[in-house]
């Protein structure tokens, strides 16, 4: 039983997994499912196999995964409602009633430890058993462990086992670069466990009893080719993780570029016919899309308010909603300004309103994904710069086609900007593959999207953006259209490799 004295501080809950007990069982896999209600196909916690060495000398290592309930958890400051929380006594919890099923605090976390559960579509993860803790009980997994392999206490009490082997013993957490200052400690784990590239992934898409589930949106853990241990190290059993975010998200970035960058245009040349009614009808046209598609990706899109009644500032998808909100609506007052003849009066103050927010709203996605901690491939300095680019050169390719049918002949002048944005993003594009990255996974992820799962994505995306900076000499709609799709795809291949690579 466990009992903290009243009147004392709050203890800051710990757990040590010692692997020199650990044998593999699955006690603790099971026992979570029993207790926590947990259904088929996802986990809150499971054992991790990988086989190291090569006969007669081999043996197996285990690495017990789940939620690392970190003292500072990315997924609290990722979550738009406050769903995912952080308790005074350090278990990271989550409340199921306020979740919209953003899947925001899934890419945030580096460990792959939150999952969307099928039944109720709610985030959810290992919490320390908290209603047990709070009935002076211990977890189900640290009860019906056979070897005493799975340790909790208050890390701040110097008298509890966990402080003592956390304190005076060697042990190890999952990816300590990301900053997250785990409470989950593995004693005497390999190394080729705690790595989830270290390994090298079977042939045959099979591991020991289970199908490896590497198509559609699913990962697992090895590396494909090169692990990163000079052991001889092979994936033997893992569970497969879903990427959060699906093709809606890639086609998002598309929308809210053309809807941001035809303002920005027509703000920035000037044409009073463009900038009084054709570029904001098309702006606000393509915002209202890109308010379904990101309404749509919610697992509860019936709670999407909740990202207006509830806020939690820290979350850039709150931030981004409320950029969006204001743009949206400097835009109909824009286009009721417009109609009811108005003009002269209110878009001298509109038209610099709009323009800045059709600039936020361009380049908010960079910091969003940032916060996405878990990819490494998004942590990149040139992405908001980056954007901002494809913003302008989507709004370019949007308003040529419509110029043309408006106004024949007036968007000849587009071309130019249309090549010109054309080049750059291409260099931009150059300038993020080869800058050094940082990590093995930013590079994977790179390797994915140019030579990997989404190369024929991107390498389509690099072909129509060619094509397209051939408008300066051969100025067609269907350069401006080109641009567009191939905006469409390596946005896809971007999103998508960013979230193909194992973090468990």
């Amino acid at each position: 039983m466990i009992t903290p004295s009243s009147g004392e501080p709050q203890p800051q809950w710990a757990k040590v997994i010692d692997h020199e007990s650990c044998i593999g069982c699955h006690a603790c896999s099971t026992a979570c499912k029993s207790e926590n209600e947990v259904p088929l196909s996802v986990n809150r916690t499971y054992v991790k196999y990988v086989d190291v060495g090569v006969f007669p000398q081999a043996r197996r290592t285990f690495q017990v995964t789940r939620c690392n309930q970190c003292a500072e958890p990315p997924c609290v400051e990722a979550c738009p409602t406050a769903a995912m929380y952080r308790r005074d006594d350090g278990i990271v919890d989550f409340d199921k009633s306020i979740c919209i099923g953003c899947k925001a605090c899934i890419a945030a976390c580096p460990y792959d430890a939150i999952f969307i559960n099928p039944e109720d579509l709610s985030a959810e993860k290992c919490n320390f058993c908290a209603h047990r803790i709070d009935g002076g009980l211990e977890p189900a997994c640290v009860v019906v462990c056979p070897t005493e392999a799975i340790l909790i206490g208050d890390v701040n009490d110097p008298t509890t086992r966990v402080a003592e082997m956390v304190n005076r013993e060697p042990v190890a957490v999952r990816r300590p670069e990301k900053e997250t200052r785990p409470k989950l400690f593995y004693r005497g784990a390999h190394q080729a466990t705690l790595d989830p590239l270290a390994a090298r992934r079977p042939a045959g898409d099979i591991f020991m009893w289970s199908q490896q589930s590497t198509g559609g949106q699913h990962v697992v853990s090895g590396h494909p080719e090169r692990p990163n241990s000079s052991a001889a190290a092979v994936l033997a059993y893992d569970v497969p993780h879903r990427a959060p975010w699906d093709w809606r998200v890639s086609l998002y970035t598309l929308t809210k570029g053309i809807a941001s960058g035809v303002y920005l245009v027509a703000a920035l040349l000037w044409s009073p016919a463009v900038i009084e009614w054709i570029a904001p009808v098309i702006a606000l046209a393509f915002l209202a899309i890109t308010g379904v598609l990101l309404i749509s990706d919610l697992k509860h899109p019936e709670r999407f308010y909740m990202i207006f009644t509830r806020p939690q500032w820290r979350s850039w998808l709150v931030r981004g909603a409320f950029i969006i909100g204001a743009y949206g609506a400097v835009l109909t007052a824009h286009v009721l300004a417009f109609f009811a003849g108005w003009s002269a009066l209110a878009l001298p103050y509109l038209i610099p309103t709009g323009a800045v927010l059709a600039l936020l709203t361009a380049v908010y996605t960079a910091y969003l994904f940032a916060q996405a901690k878990a990819r490494d491939l998004w942590q990149s300095p040139l992405l908001a710069p980056h954007l901002a680019v494809q913003s302008l050169l989507a709004g370019v390719a949007a308003l040529i086609p419509v110029i043309a049918w408006v106004a024949p002949g007036e968007q000849l002048a587009l071309f130019p900007l249309l090549s010109a944005l054309g080049v750059v993003h291409l260099l931009l594009i150059a300038g993020e593959l080869t800058v050094t990255h940082g990590t093995a996974h930013a590079r994977l992820a790179a390797r994915e999207m140019t030579a990997g799962r989404y190369r024929k994505w991107f390498w389509t995306g690099i072909l129509l953006t060619a094509v397209a900076i051939l408008g300066f000499f051969y100025p067609s709609s269907a350069m401006a259209i080109a641009a567009l799709a191939g905006l469409l795809a390596f946005e896809h291949a971007y999103v998508q490799a960013g979230q193909a690579v194992p973090l468990a």
